[in-house]
């Protein structure tokens, strides 16, 4: 059963910034497999919050006076600011935006997978992993696709890592490529980049930066974390 991190990540990328030491070498995970292959997944749609431009209409000395006038008012007394041009523009336009958003969408994508193990004594609690992609007949195309994830792995466990993208293996590839269908046109490789263990650890690839992510890092933040393992830097 896998065991996800609801999203203390955060919390966590911020106190282990601020406090770990930084040891450059490779970490203790071992990449057992990799693989990735086209999908097709639902993802929340984040258009349905309609406007309503009547509850800005409304101004704070408005909504007193309508407090204080309804003491006195008989019960049943429809309230005025009902039956408003604002008011029932809003309502109209919150039916029609409902009726036409759906809660999720069909998107075409991309899951990228890497099953691996903590050969270290400590739990891993951050991940920053790469899957590496060069093309066999042009070596100089290279293209990466960089993830986080939240994970609790203990010493000597493994983990099924998973990640869902609309972003494809590589976004230049060669005719040569193209009219090759012998076989898979890329050499795949797996980088484990950063390493972030429960006692505030942190191993880094010599060749990373944590810096150059930094600004990834904070775009895929500032969206709650669901159920999912990973995110797409």
């Amino acid at each position: 059963m896998r065991t996800f991190l609801l999203i203390p990540i955060l919390i966590l990328l911020i106190s282990h910034s601020q406090s770990a030491q930084v040891i450059t070498e490779n970490s203790s995970v071992i990449v057992l497999d990799s693989k990735w292959s086209k999908s097709r997944q639902k993802v929340a749609n984040a258009d349905n919050q309609p406007n309503t431009p009547a509850q800005s209409a409304m101004t704070r000395t408005n909504r007193n006076f309508e407090r204080n006038r309804k003491v006195n008012d008989p019960p049943g007394t429809p309230d005025p600011n009902e039956g408003t041009i604002e008011a029932r523009s809003a309502a109209l336009e919150k039916t029609v935006q409902e009726s036409r958003s759906s809660k999720s969408k069909v998107v075409d994508g991309f899951i990228y997978q890497a099953k691996i193990r903590n050969a270290s004594t400590k739990t891993i609690e951050i991940l920053f992993w790469e899957y590496q992609f060069k093309e066999r007949a042009n070596p100089a195309n290279v293209s990466s696709r960089q993830f986080l994830c939240g994970v609790k792995i203990k010493p000597d466990k493994e983990q099924e890592l998973s990640v869902f993208s609309t972003f494809s293996p590589s976004d230049l590839i060669s005719a040569d490529s193209l009219d090759n269908k012998s076989g898979n046109p890329f050499e795949e490789e797996i980088l484990i980049n950063r390493v972030e263990y429960a006692d505030g650890t942190i191993l880094q690839r010599k060749d990373w930066s944590y810096a150059k992510i930094k600004a990834s890092l904070v775009r895929i933040l500032e969206t709650p974390w669901g159920q999912e393992m990973c995110r797409k830097l």
